[in-house]
Protein backbone atom coordinates (compact mmCIF):
# COMPACT_ATOMS: atom_id res chain seq x y z
CA UNK A 1 0.00 0.00 0.00
CA UNK A 2 1.56 3.30 -0.92
CA UNK A 3 2.43 5.86 1.88
CA UNK A 4 0.35 9.24 2.33
CA UNK A 5 1.83 12.33 2.40
CA UNK A 6 1.63 14.53 5.20
CA UNK A 7 -0.55 17.25 3.31
CA UNK A 8 -3.18 14.24 2.62
CA UNK A 9 -4.18 13.34 5.98
CA UNK A 10 -7.06 14.77 7.78
CA UNK A 11 -7.02 15.81 11.44
CA UNK A 12 -8.18 12.75 12.36
CA UNK A 13 -5.16 11.45 11.27
CA UNK A 14 -3.02 13.68 12.35
CA UNK A 15 -4.23 13.22 15.88
CA UNK A 16 -4.13 9.90 15.34
CA UNK A 17 -0.43 9.46 14.30
CA UNK A 18 0.54 11.77 17.20
CA UNK A 19 -0.85 9.24 19.64
CA UNK A 20 0.90 6.81 18.19
CA UNK A 21 4.41 8.75 17.84
CA UNK A 22 4.01 9.68 21.35
CA UNK A 23 3.30 6.23 22.75
CA UNK A 24 6.72 5.69 20.25
CA UNK A 25 8.84 7.95 22.37
CA UNK A 26 8.00 7.12 25.59
CA UNK A 27 8.81 3.46 24.68
CA UNK A 28 12.27 4.93 23.54
CA UNK A 29 12.94 6.37 26.33
CA UNK A 30 12.07 3.57 28.54
CA UNK A 31 14.77 1.62 26.71
CA UNK A 32 17.69 4.32 27.08
CA UNK A 33 16.80 4.52 30.79
CA UNK A 34 16.94 0.60 31.08
CA UNK A 35 20.33 0.79 28.79
CA UNK A 36 21.84 3.93 30.63
CA UNK A 37 20.68 2.97 34.21
CA UNK A 38 24.32 1.11 35.27
CA UNK A 39 26.58 3.52 34.09
CA UNK A 40 24.81 7.11 33.88
CA UNK A 41 21.93 6.60 36.87
CA UNK A 42 21.08 10.36 37.13
CA UNK A 43 20.36 10.46 33.49
CA UNK A 44 18.79 7.28 33.47
CA UNK A 45 16.33 9.53 35.96
CA UNK A 46 16.07 11.69 33.73
CA UNK A 47 14.67 9.64 30.44
CA UNK A 48 12.13 7.90 33.17
CA UNK A 49 10.82 11.34 33.50
CA UNK A 50 10.72 11.88 30.04
CA UNK A 51 9.06 8.52 29.49
CA UNK A 52 6.21 9.50 32.03
CA UNK A 53 5.79 12.79 30.14
CA UNK A 54 5.56 11.17 26.65
CA UNK A 55 2.80 9.20 28.24
CA UNK A 56 0.72 11.87 29.78
CA UNK A 57 1.25 13.85 26.28
CA UNK A 58 -0.44 10.87 24.82
CA UNK A 59 -3.17 10.58 27.00
CA UNK A 60 -3.89 14.10 26.53
CA UNK A 61 -4.17 13.30 22.80
CA UNK A 62 -6.49 10.69 23.73
CA UNK A 63 -8.58 12.65 25.73
CA UNK A 64 -9.01 15.43 23.29
CA UNK A 65 -9.52 12.89 20.24
CA UNK A 66 -12.39 11.44 21.85
CA UNK A 67 -14.01 14.09 22.86
CA UNK A 68 -13.99 15.21 18.95
CA UNK A 69 -14.34 11.95 16.83
CA UNK A 70 -15.15 9.07 19.46
CA UNK A 71 -13.77 5.45 20.80
CA UNK A 72 -12.01 4.12 17.47
CA UNK A 73 -8.88 5.37 16.91
CA UNK A 74 -7.30 4.43 13.52
CA UNK A 75 -3.88 2.83 12.92
CA UNK A 76 -1.37 5.37 11.58
CA UNK A 77 1.80 4.81 12.29
CA UNK A 78 4.76 6.80 11.04
CA UNK A 79 5.99 4.00 8.71
CA UNK A 80 2.18 4.93 6.79
CA UNK A 81 3.36 8.48 6.59
CA UNK A 82 6.00 9.85 4.04
CA UNK A 83 8.87 12.43 5.34
CA UNK A 84 9.49 10.35 8.48
CA UNK A 85 12.95 9.03 9.43
CA UNK A 86 13.82 5.39 9.53
CA UNK A 87 15.03 4.97 13.15
CA UNK A 88 18.06 2.77 13.40
CA UNK A 89 17.34 0.70 17.10
CA UNK A 90 20.19 2.59 18.93
CA UNK A 91 18.10 1.48 22.46
CA UNK A 92 18.70 -2.19 21.76
CA UNK A 93 22.38 -1.88 21.37
CA UNK A 94 24.09 -2.89 24.68
CA UNK A 95 26.53 -1.50 25.84
CA UNK A 96 23.92 1.46 24.90
CA UNK A 97 26.62 4.32 24.81
CA UNK A 98 25.59 8.12 25.73
CA UNK A 99 26.81 9.68 22.55
CA UNK A 100 24.70 7.49 20.34
CA UNK A 101 21.73 8.39 22.51
CA UNK A 102 22.17 11.72 22.54
CA UNK A 103 22.62 11.54 19.05
CA UNK A 104 19.34 9.62 18.55
CA UNK A 105 17.49 11.94 21.51
CA UNK A 106 18.78 15.35 19.15
CA UNK A 107 16.99 14.35 15.82
CA UNK A 108 14.06 12.32 17.64
CA UNK A 109 13.04 15.90 19.31
CA UNK A 110 13.57 17.82 15.92
CA UNK A 111 11.95 15.26 13.96
CA UNK A 112 8.58 15.56 16.65
CA UNK A 113 8.53 19.38 16.77
CA UNK A 114 8.29 19.42 13.27
CA UNK A 115 6.04 17.18 13.25
CA UNK A 116 3.71 19.32 15.89
CA UNK A 117 4.89 22.47 13.72
CA UNK A 118 3.32 21.05 10.82
CA UNK A 119 0.47 19.02 12.23
CA UNK A 120 -0.70 22.94 13.77
CA UNK A 121 -1.07 24.05 9.88
CA UNK A 122 -3.68 21.81 9.18
CA UNK A 123 -5.60 21.69 12.41
CA UNK A 124 -8.57 24.24 12.87
CA UNK A 125 -10.16 22.99 16.08
CA UNK A 126 -9.42 25.90 18.75
CA UNK A 127 -8.67 23.30 21.56
CA UNK A 128 -6.19 20.75 19.35
CA UNK A 129 -4.46 23.65 18.21
CA UNK A 130 -3.90 24.64 22.02
CA UNK A 131 -2.76 21.34 22.70
CA UNK A 132 -0.85 20.74 19.86
CA UNK A 133 1.36 24.56 20.15
CA UNK A 134 2.15 22.96 24.02
CA UNK A 135 3.22 20.13 23.16
CA UNK A 136 5.73 21.97 20.34
CA UNK A 137 7.02 23.92 23.30
CA UNK A 138 7.50 21.02 25.23
CA UNK A 139 9.86 19.58 22.61
CA UNK A 140 11.56 22.71 21.79
CA UNK A 141 12.45 22.10 25.98
CA UNK A 142 13.39 18.28 25.41
CA UNK A 143 15.90 19.69 23.07
CA UNK A 144 18.23 21.36 25.40
CA UNK A 145 18.45 17.78 27.39
CA UNK A 146 20.89 16.26 24.63
CA UNK A 147 23.29 19.19 25.53
CA UNK A 148 23.25 18.08 29.23
CA UNK A 149 23.91 14.40 27.84
CA UNK A 150 26.90 15.93 26.06
CA UNK A 151 28.19 17.19 29.12
CA UNK A 152 27.67 14.20 31.25
CA UNK A 153 29.27 12.91 28.04
CA UNK A 154 32.61 14.75 28.83
CA UNK A 155 32.70 14.46 32.39
CA UNK A 156 32.92 10.95 31.64
CA UNK A 157 35.84 10.92 29.34
CA UNK A 158 33.78 8.81 27.20
CA UNK A 159 34.45 11.27 23.87
CA UNK A 160 34.68 14.79 23.02
CA UNK A 161 31.34 16.18 22.12
CA UNK A 162 31.13 16.38 18.61
CA UNK A 163 27.69 16.74 16.66
CA UNK A 164 26.29 19.80 16.36
CA UNK A 165 22.80 20.93 14.47
CA UNK A 166 24.58 21.67 11.64
CA UNK A 167 26.74 18.54 11.29
CA UNK A 168 23.83 16.54 12.24
CA UNK A 169 21.75 18.14 9.89
CA UNK A 170 24.77 17.20 6.99
CA UNK A 171 25.14 13.83 7.99
CA UNK A 172 21.19 13.59 7.12
CA UNK A 173 21.57 15.57 3.38
CA UNK A 174 24.54 14.78 2.54
CA UNK A 175 26.45 11.54 4.02
CA UNK A 176 23.34 9.20 4.24
CA UNK A 177 22.29 9.67 0.86
CA UNK A 178 25.85 10.03 -0.64
CA UNK A 179 26.92 6.53 1.36
CA UNK A 180 24.10 4.79 0.24
CA UNK A 181 24.83 5.78 -3.34
CA UNK A 182 28.52 5.04 -3.02
CA UNK A 183 27.81 1.55 -1.73
CA UNK A 184 25.18 0.57 -4.27
CA UNK A 185 27.29 1.80 -7.07
CA UNK A 186 30.39 0.12 -5.72
CA UNK A 187 28.98 -3.10 -5.04
CA UNK A 188 25.84 -3.49 -7.77
CA UNK A 189 28.46 -2.88 -10.85
CA UNK A 190 30.82 -5.07 -9.78
CA UNK A 191 28.88 -8.24 -11.39
CA UNK A 192 28.35 -6.66 -14.78
CA UNK A 193 31.73 -4.92 -15.00
CA UNK A 194 33.90 -8.08 -13.94
CA UNK A 195 31.05 -10.48 -16.04
CA UNK A 196 31.43 -8.76 -19.36
CA UNK A 197 35.56 -8.62 -18.79
CA UNK A 198 35.87 -11.95 -17.97
CA UNK A 199 34.09 -13.30 -21.34
CA UNK A 200 35.30 -10.67 -23.79
CA UNK A 201 38.86 -10.49 -22.14
CA UNK A 202 38.38 -6.69 -23.90
CA UNK A 203 39.07 -3.40 -22.00
CA UNK A 204 36.91 -1.72 -23.91
CA UNK A 205 33.85 -3.77 -23.73
CA UNK A 206 33.92 -4.16 -20.40
CA UNK A 207 34.31 -0.14 -20.32
CA UNK A 208 31.30 0.17 -21.91
CA UNK A 209 28.91 -2.62 -20.07
CA UNK A 210 30.79 -0.81 -17.10
CA UNK A 211 29.76 2.97 -17.93
CA UNK A 212 25.93 1.86 -19.01
CA UNK A 213 25.55 0.19 -15.45
CA UNK A 214 27.05 2.98 -13.44
CA UNK A 215 25.06 5.44 -15.10
CA UNK A 216 21.98 3.76 -15.30
CA UNK A 217 22.66 2.74 -11.40
CA UNK A 218 22.84 6.58 -10.82
CA UNK A 219 19.57 7.76 -12.71
CA UNK A 220 17.80 4.63 -10.67
CA UNK A 221 19.20 5.07 -7.13
CA UNK A 222 18.60 9.45 -7.85
CA UNK A 223 14.83 9.10 -8.32
CA UNK A 224 14.13 6.70 -5.69
CA UNK A 225 15.55 8.66 -2.97
CA UNK A 226 14.25 12.06 -4.59
CA UNK A 227 10.75 9.70 -4.14
CA UNK A 228 11.02 8.61 -0.95
CA UNK A 229 11.20 11.40 1.45
CA UNK A 230 10.24 15.38 0.62
CA UNK A 231 11.99 16.43 3.69
CA UNK A 232 9.31 18.11 5.44
CA UNK A 233 9.41 16.05 8.41
CA UNK A 234 12.17 15.00 8.73
CA UNK A 235 14.60 18.35 7.66
CA UNK A 236 16.71 16.26 5.42
CA UNK A 237 16.65 19.06 2.67
CA UNK A 238 15.03 19.19 -0.75
CA UNK A 239 14.64 15.73 -2.51
CA UNK A 240 15.76 17.42 -5.44
CA UNK A 241 19.26 17.70 -3.74
CA UNK A 242 19.32 14.57 -2.08
CA UNK A 243 18.03 12.53 -5.08
CA UNK A 244 21.22 14.45 -7.21
CA UNK A 245 23.89 13.42 -4.37
CA UNK A 246 22.78 9.49 -3.82
CA UNK A 247 22.97 9.25 -8.15
CA UNK A 248 26.13 11.12 -8.53
CA UNK A 249 27.63 8.71 -6.00
CA UNK A 250 25.96 6.12 -7.04
CA UNK A 251 27.33 6.93 -10.50
CA UNK A 252 31.31 7.61 -8.96
CA UNK A 253 31.04 4.48 -7.23
CA UNK A 254 30.46 2.22 -10.03
CA UNK A 255 32.47 4.17 -12.73
CA UNK A 256 35.98 4.16 -9.98
CA UNK A 257 36.58 0.33 -11.07
CA UNK A 258 35.57 0.82 -14.96
CA UNK A 259 37.45 3.73 -15.63
CA UNK A 260 40.76 1.48 -15.86
CA UNK A 261 39.08 -0.47 -18.36
CA UNK A 262 40.27 2.78 -20.42
CA UNK A 263 43.92 0.52 -20.43
CA UNK A 264 43.99 -0.85 -23.42
CA UNK A 265 46.51 -4.27 -21.92
CA UNK A 266 43.32 -6.04 -20.26
CA UNK A 267 45.90 -7.71 -17.82
CA UNK A 268 46.76 -4.29 -16.54
CA UNK A 269 43.40 -2.75 -16.40
CA UNK A 270 41.97 -5.68 -14.65
CA UNK A 271 44.57 -5.72 -11.92
CA UNK A 272 44.12 -1.40 -11.31
CA UNK A 273 40.41 -2.26 -11.31
CA UNK A 274 40.74 -5.07 -8.67
CA UNK A 275 42.77 -2.69 -6.53
CA UNK A 276 40.23 0.56 -7.22
CA UNK A 277 37.45 -2.05 -5.78
CA UNK A 278 40.05 -2.46 -2.75
CA UNK A 279 40.33 0.96 -2.03
CA UNK A 280 36.17 2.08 -2.54
CA UNK A 281 35.51 -0.98 -0.60
CA UNK A 282 38.08 0.19 2.33
CA UNK A 283 36.26 3.76 2.05
CA UNK A 284 33.26 2.86 2.85
CA UNK A 285 33.86 0.92 5.56
CA UNK A 286 35.63 4.05 6.87
CA UNK A 287 32.86 6.66 6.07
CA UNK A 288 30.12 4.47 7.96
CA UNK A 289 32.70 3.69 11.06
CA UNK A 290 33.04 7.46 10.99
CA UNK A 291 29.07 8.54 10.48
CA UNK A 292 27.06 5.93 11.17
CA UNK A 293 28.05 4.64 14.66
CA UNK A 294 29.03 1.11 12.90
CA UNK A 295 32.46 -0.81 14.50
CA UNK A 296 35.15 -0.52 11.99
CA UNK A 297 35.64 -4.41 12.07
CA UNK A 298 32.39 -4.86 11.61
CA UNK A 299 31.76 -2.67 9.11
CA UNK A 300 34.64 -3.54 7.12
CA UNK A 301 33.32 -7.14 7.59
CA UNK A 302 29.86 -5.97 6.47
CA UNK A 303 31.12 -4.29 3.01
CA UNK A 304 33.98 -6.54 2.05
CA UNK A 305 31.92 -9.84 2.35
CA UNK A 306 28.95 -8.26 0.11
CA UNK A 307 31.77 -6.85 -2.34
CA UNK A 308 33.15 -10.11 -2.33
CA UNK A 309 30.78 -11.85 -3.46
CA UNK A 310 29.15 -9.95 -5.79
CA UNK A 311 32.72 -9.80 -7.23
CA UNK A 312 32.52 -13.70 -7.36
CA UNK A 313 29.44 -14.01 -9.51
CA UNK A 314 30.89 -11.68 -12.07
CA UNK A 315 33.90 -13.60 -12.18
CA UNK A 316 31.81 -16.69 -12.20
CA UNK A 317 28.99 -16.02 -14.60
CA UNK A 318 32.00 -13.58 -17.29
CA UNK A 319 33.55 -17.55 -17.45
CA UNK A 320 30.77 -18.97 -19.10
CA UNK A 321 31.31 -16.74 -21.82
Amino acid sequence: MAKKSFGELSEREILALAIQLEEEDSRVYGDFAEGLREKFPATARSFEEMQAEESRHRQRLIDIYRKRFGEHIPLVRRQDVKGFLERRPVWLTRPLGISAVRRQVEVMEAETLRFYERALERTSDASTRKLLGDLAEVERQHSNFAETLKEQQEASGEREAEDTSARRMFMLQVIQPGLAGLMDGSVSTLAPIFAAAFATHKSWDAFLVGLAASIGAGISMAFAEALSDDGSLTGRGHPIVRGSVTGLMTAAGGLGHTLPFLISSFHLAFVVAVLVVAVELAMISYVRHRYMDTPLVSSAFQVIVGGALVFIVGILIGGQG
